[in-house]
């Protein structure tokens, strides 16, 4: 009998340890989980704000990017240079057969309409250069 009371004993100092253990990733989560909607919260109100300014000043806000498109502008910040389809695909992992070659070159044609890319030869994607400053004339 006195085994048994030392196992049960043993398993319940196991059992104690564990939820401490549990308990101390459940306060770390919590603060992450915290710091992350204060971080949404702030977010939020910058985008609204941005949005108010935008308004006063008569700009329309741009529409917001499909799923997809921002991979693939990563890939462009990652890169650092002009990319094809295909590289797109190698650099996302997303295999190189021609439904996902086509399938990011529509992406980066959409991305060409917003002016957010160019296509410096057939195939060859960069992202676009904004406009040079106009100088103004009254300027000395």
């Amino acid at each position: 009998m006195k085994h048994l009371l030392d196992k049960i004993e043993a398993r319940q100092q196991l059992v104690r340890e564990t939820a401490g253990k549990l308990c101390e990733q459940i306060a770390l989560l919590t603060e992450q989980f915290a710091a992350a909607e204060r971080t949404l919260e702030r977010l939020g109100i910058t985008r609204a704000t941005m949005l108010e300014l935008a308004a006063e000043d008569g700009i329309e806000p741009p529409e917001p990017l499909p799923p997809g498109y921002r991979e693939v502008l990563a890939a462009f910040e990652q890169a650092g240079h002009g990319l094809r389809a295909r590289e797109i695909c190698e650099i996302l992992g997303i295999g190189t057969e021609p439904r996902h070659t086509e399938s990011v070159r529509a992406k980066l044609r959409g991305l060409v309409d917003r002016d957010i890319l160019t296509e410096a030869e057939p195939g060859l994607f960069i992202p676009a250069q904004p406009a040079p400053a106009t100088p103004d004339p009254n300027s000395p």
